[in-house]
C-alpha cells in the first residue's frame, strides 16, 4: 500500500463532497436533504479565498481519506489572543483503509495548515469514533468541542 498526501483542488471537489456526505450519513446525519450544492458552493468560496484547506490521502489515483480545515476569526479571548480559529471538519478514511496512520497524517497536516495562518487554537466536534485520535494527538475537551492549542 503506497499511500501518497496531497492538498485539494477543484479537481478531486466532487469527490471530496461525495466522501463528506458519506462522513455524516456514518456519523449519523438522517436529513435527506441534497446537501452537495450547498457544500460545492462553500468549498469553492472559501478554497479560494484561503480560509479553507484539504489534504487528500490517495492511494493511486482513488481518494481514501480526507481532512477539512476552515479558517475562522472570532474576537480574541484568553484562550486565543488573536482570535484566529482553526475550524476541523471531513476527517474521514475509507473502512477499508483504517487503523494504518492515514487519520493520524492528514490531522497533522491540516493542523500544520492552522499554525501557518496563524491560528492560535483548532477545534471539532468529535465523532464517537473520533475521539480517541484527537486526544492522543493532543486535543483536550473543552465543554462540547475538543480543541488543541497551537
Amino acid at each position: 500500500m503506497e499511500i501518497r498526501y496531497t492538498k485539494l483542488t477543484k479537481k478531486e471537489l466532487d469527490i471530496f463532497i461525495q466522501m463528506r456526505i458519506k462522513q455524516l450519513r456514518e456519523e449519523g446525519a438522517k436529513e435527506e436533504i441534497d446537501l452537495a450544492p450547498a457544500l460545492k458552493d462553500y468549498y469553492e468560496r472559501h478554497m479560494s479565498d484561503g480560509t479553507f484547506v484539504s489534504w487528500l490521502a490517495m492511494d493511486g489515483e482513488k481518494i481514501i481519506g480526507t481532512s477539512g480545515m476552515s479558517f475562522v476569526e472570532k474576537p480574541p479571548y484568553f484562550g486565543c489572543p488573536n482570535g484566529r480559529i482553526g475550524l476541523l471538519s471531513s476527517m474521514f478514511t475509507d473502512p477499508a483503509y483504517r487503523r494504518h496512520g492515514i487519520a493520524k497524517e492528514l490531522l497533522r497536516l491540516v493542523v500544520n495548515e492552522a499554525r501557518d495562518y496563524g491560528c492560535g487554537t483548532v477545534q471539532i466536534t468529535a465523532s464517537d469514533m473520533g475521539v480517541l485520535l484527537y486526544t492522543d494527538f493532543g486535543f483536550v475537551k473543552n465543554g462540547n468541542f475538543m480543541q488543541y492549542k497551537l
